[in-house]
């Protein structure tokens, strides 16, 4: 009898064992809270939402930046001067409840928008994973995240996603790319290579930066070398190229240097995804 009963304990321990072993973990709660002016930065967020059946919410400012793009800059830098940050409607999500966050926005002169600003003068991310996204019209990621760190400088701050508004029809596969690379949702993925190191510019690899850059009016500059990788369905390059003298002001000093990257899909012309500053 005993030996029965010593036999009924250990299979009774061996079976807690295997159910404490092959139990999983419950599922991270995940918010995505965005400001978006044109659609474009709501664009973005839906389709993160909806991949991983995340709660989403909008950051809504009581006086919308309801003019065209002029309207909106001159606003802006008029805030910018008078240090305001425009008031936003209250926030209904209750971000204790979420064990990841995903914020976006748009780029406005080199950082996230002031609504978004808004936004995190209000809440505390401290413990929280965050991960920013944002839409511009040449870059401001790197800018962004940076500054996202500085005032929230207890949240983890993971790698972020960021495009360009002229490229918004790359988002259901390069969000499906990111999500998938910081481990949100699985599958497949394509790990690229690190660039190798720069090199003087060809006259076809010149050629390349011109005919991506030429239709934007904001980069007038000459490449001076390059890295390229191999990417699916083509390749892409990092150029460093440096700021020409504008037309009408021959005597006004470059700008400066900066890095653009370049993509050159097979059969398709080339076109630069991002600038960093």
């Amino acid at each position: 009898m005993k030996g029965i009963k010593l036999m009924l304990t250990i299979v009774a321990a061996m079976l807690a064992a295997v159910s404490c072993g092959s139990k999983k973990e419950a599922p991270k709660k995940v918010l995505v809270i965005y400001y978006s002016q044109t659609s474009n930065t709501k664009t973005v967020a839906q389709e993160i939402a909806t991949r991983l059946n995340a709660d989403i919410e909008e950051i809504v400012p009581v006086k919308p930046y309801d003019g065209d793009f002029q309207a909106t800059i001159s606003r802006c830098m008029q805030e910018r001067e008078q240090g305001i940050t425009p008031e936003i409607k209250p926030i209904a999500a209750d971000l204790t409840k979420y064990d990841v966050i995903f914020v976006g926005y748009p780029v406005w002169f080199g950082t996230y928008a002031p609504p978004f600003a808004a936004f995190l003068d209000q809440v505390d991310l401290s413990g929280k994973k965050v991960v920013p996204f944002c839409t511009f019209g040449s870059g401001g990621l790197d800018s962004s995240v940076k500054n996202l760190a500085e005032k929230q400088p207890k949240a983890e701050i993971l790698p972020g996603y960021g495009v360009r508004a002229a490229r918004m029809a790359a988002v259901p596969n390069e969000v499906d790319q990111f999500l998938k690379a910081g481990g949100f949702i699985e599958g497949e993925y394509t790990k690229l290579e690190d660039f190798p190191e720069q090199q003087s510019v060809t006259e076809e690899q010149s050629a390349i930066f011109d005919a991506a850059v030429k239709d934007y009016q904001m980069i007038h500059a000459q490449a001076k070398t390059v890295a390229s990788r191999t990417i699916p369905g083509g390749t892409e390059y990092l150029f460093t190229a440096v700021d020409l003298p504008r037309e009408g002001a021959p005597q006004a000093a470059p700008a400066g240097e900066m890095k653009v990257y370049v993509t050159v899909l097979e059969g398709q012309t080339p076109e630069f995804t991002q600038v960093v500053r």
